[in-house]
């Protein structure tokens, strides 16, 4: 039968001293597992967060958890995580400051997925970013179609930050609230000026149907140039 407070259980669960060794080396690489992963799953997945932020949340957050109602977790190995997490969390910062090629990797770098009010097309597949939830973005910052943005960026924590045009700049562009968009079509019922469903791209078109001389898409919607409401 078990006693209360039987030291060597409440600390180790009777394994060896040796275990503290395998459990420094289980840290290191769950570690590296989770930081390689939350990495892997872009901006979008830690948003407001930076990775390495989320990495030590979530590190210390399973540490914590399991040896607090977990009969045969002891403390100790609970303990060397922390040390282990914290010794590597001095390093990955220590090499934050010293090396910028590192910071870009861990951080990332601003990206500017719209410029002169289209697309950058290259930053835009690249990003994992749904062409619905983007312009969900730019409508809570009554955006109503991409003419009126001179620049936008997804910053390191997954945030878009948005430059406008002037009123007297704003060009024509694609719309982005649903009803106009969900109009979008491959004929073109009479000669104006329409937005690639796609890229954002605005050409004079003729009747019948056009091919955007951006990125070859043939769906389009009738481009607006509304001025900013403020």
């Amino acid at each position: 039968m078990k006693e209360i407070f039987e030291w060597k259980r409440l600390l180790l669960n009777d394994l060896p001293w040796t275990f503290l060794a395998e459990v420094s080396f289980r840290t290191v690489v769950m570690f590296i597992v989770v930081l390689t992963t939350l990495k892997l799953t872009g901006k979008r997945g830690v948003k407001q967060l930076s990775v390495f932020e989320v990495v030590i949340i979530i590190s210390l957050g399973s540490a914590a958890g399991d040896p607090m109602f977990y009969e045969d977790v002891g403390l100790l190995p609970a303990i060397t995580v922390f040390l282990i997490i914290l010794f590597m969390y001095r390093g990955v910062t220590w090499l934050l400051g010293k090396s910028k090629k590192f910071e870009n990797f861990m951080e990332g770098v601003p990206i500017c997925i719209i410029e002169d009010g289209q697309f950058s097309l290259a930053s835009f597949e690249k990003e994992d970013l749904a062409q619905d939830e983007f312009f969900a973005e730019l409508r809570l910052r009554g955006i109503e179609h991409i003419g009126q943005v001179r620049y936008a960026y997804i910053e390191t924590n997954g945030a878009i930050s948005v430059y406008f045009y002037d009123d007297a700049d704003v060009k024509f562009g694609l719309p982005i609230r649903p009803q106009p968009f969900n109009r979008k079509s491959t004929e073109i019922p009479k000669s104006g000026i329409y937005a690639c469903s796609f890229c954002a791209n605005t050409q004079r078109l003729e009747p019948t149907s056009g091919t955007c001389t951006v990125c070859n898409n043939k769906e389009w919607v009738t481009a607006i140039n509304v001025k900013r409401v403020k």
